[in-house]
């Protein structure tokens, strides 16, 4: 097993703990900033790993511990000594606004370091656009122009599910031309 050092990349840790936990028959699904910094090619860095799952935090514990993650004061939240990344668990449902998904759907990515489960890059645009709409984190807007412009994008898939938010097509314009001149 590949152990955790102070040179580990971000996609590294995070395929080696979407490993650990499908290892350990965990359903968990890498999304937020970073599902961001491995599509937006590292522009954006990322402090922590953010899979979504509805493992309880014992399960969790369990699956990562011998990676050499410990519990944090968050309980959601683990540290390694060697890494500058946390990982953190929100719960369940992976969901982007009202689009509820089934983890079970989402596609393990093949990287460099091995599989990891994360959301796709048409995925995480909505992700930052939800958090941009809805909790008012206007980095985040940022955020999604990054990825689309390192991504291939369904904006198809977009304007739909804008429509469903009842957010404004025109912002998905904005955004689409921002990535394109970027």
């Amino acid at each position: 097993m590949t152990k955790i050092t102070t040179n580990t990349s971000i996609t590294e840790l995070a395929v080696l703990v979407s490993q650990a936990l499908e290892d350990a028959d965990i359903t968990a699904t890498l999304s937020g900033g970073g599902a961001v910094t491995l599509y937006s090619e590292n522009e954006y860095l990322s402090k922590d790993l953010d899979f979504v799952t509805a493992a309880s935090h014992k399960v969790l514990s369990d699956a990562i511990s011998h990676l050499g993650f410990t519990e944090s004061s968050n309980t959601r939240q683990f540290e390694h000594p060697l890494s500058e990344w946390y990982v953190e668990f929100p719960p369940s449902p992976l969901g982007f606004g009202d689009l509820i998904l089934e983890q079970e759907d989402i596609p393990l990515l093949t990287t460099k370091h091995g599989q990891l489960r994360v959301i796709t890059p048409t995925l995480s645009v909505m992700d930052r656009l939800s958090a941009c709409w809805y909790h008012n984190d206007y980095q985040c807007w940022d955020q999604a122009i990054m990825v689309a412009k390192n991504q291939s994008i369904d904006w198809e898939k977009i304007y739909k599910w804008t429509t469903n938010e009842g957010q404004s097509k025109s912002d998905i314009d904005q955004l689409r031309k921002s990535a394109e001149e970027g």
